[in-house]
């Protein structure tokens, strides 16, 4: 919506619009004969939803839908660099990003140091900011459905007996109970089938694990359901390269933490998308292409 406003007398009347509204809207969008093109981001079983219904009218779809997006931070990692990108990938604007690190693979060999700098940074840079004029890289949950899932998820690492090293409480943060604030949370190794690592938290809690093998790290960060964003940390760059190559997700950064480059085509793989946005092929999805034929 602030877009909208700043861009007037700036773009055409009508070139760029903004709806509000619900579920009722959406559906009817993508049923309205008028509309050629549909970009939906959201979770997996809307998308699908929104799929069957712009093939009534065999529109044009985007779907960006959801990610659990793996991190692989290998030994010889430096650490100075990959702890505040990794807390950054994982904490900035709570973990709500869609390409926000949600696993966190960690070598055995360097795991506790890495874990006990991790809860330091986090301490430091991604901590509750009430003041509205203070800049802050953290915030609350967007909404109380949400905020919901989130104590879920934290409540079932605390039944479940889950090494919790930071953060815990489902208790609103906030001293003035304004606002759906949780603390940043830190689970050290969880199991593989836990609800915390098998779906997107899309909140402030990140687990923790480790890893030996290549072939078992690449296993296990290869979802059967799930294949938007990745990352990998390594000195070695052939080495991360390599490990990148083999993880089933439309984007792999490496050294860095999950940030879209509007250069770069992005999309996901398996339920995490169809089709995508960005970069030359992403604005092509936005066209038609046509093809005139001379007779030499």
């Amino acid at each position: 919506m602030k877009w909208a406003e700043l861009s007037r007398g700036i773009l055409p009347a009508g070139v760029f619009q903004v709806l509000n509204g619900g579920a009722d809207l959406g559906a009817l969008m993508t049923l309205h004969p008028g509309i050629a093109k549909i970009s939906f981001t959201g979770t997996i079983a809307t998308g699908k939803r929104v799929m069957a219904a712009c093939a009534k009218t065999l529109k044009k779809v985007t779907l960006e839908l959801a990610g659990n997006d793996a991190c692989i931070v290998c030994p010889d990692a430096d650490l100075d660099k990959t702890i505040p990108s990794v807390a950054s990938g994982g904490f900035f604007n709570a973990g709500q990003v869609c390409v926000a690190s949600k696993r966190i693979y960690v070598h055995e060999s360097i795991y506790d140091e890495f874990l006990d700098r991790l809860i330091a940074e986090v301490e430091k840079s991604y901590s509750v900011q009430e003041d509205a004029n203070a800049p802050s890289v953290f915030g609350p949950l967007d909404n109380k459905m949400q905020f919901e899932v989130v104590k879920g998820i934290i409540e079932d690492c605390r039944k479940n007996g889950y090494n919790i090293v930071k953060g815990g409480r489902t208790t609103t943060a906030s001293s003035t109970g304004k606002g759906f604030w949780l603390e940043p949370t830190i689970v050290s190794k969880p199991p593989e089938d836990s609800w915390l690592v098998k779906e997107e938290q899309f909140g402030p809690i990140l687990p923790i694990l480790s890893w030996s093998g290549e072939d078992d790290v690449v296993k296990r960060s290869n979802l059967a359901n799930a294949g938007l964003g990745a990352s990998v940390y390594s000195r070695d760059v052939a080495q991360a390269e390599r490990i990148a190559r083999r993880l089933e997700s439309g984007s792999v950064w490496i050294n860095q933490f999950e940030r879209p480059n509007f250069g770069a085509f992005f999309g996901g793989m398996k339920d995490s998308g169809f089709g995508g946005e960005m970069g030359k092929q992403g604005l092509l999805s936005y066209s038609y292409t046509q093809a005139l034929h001379f007779a030499k």
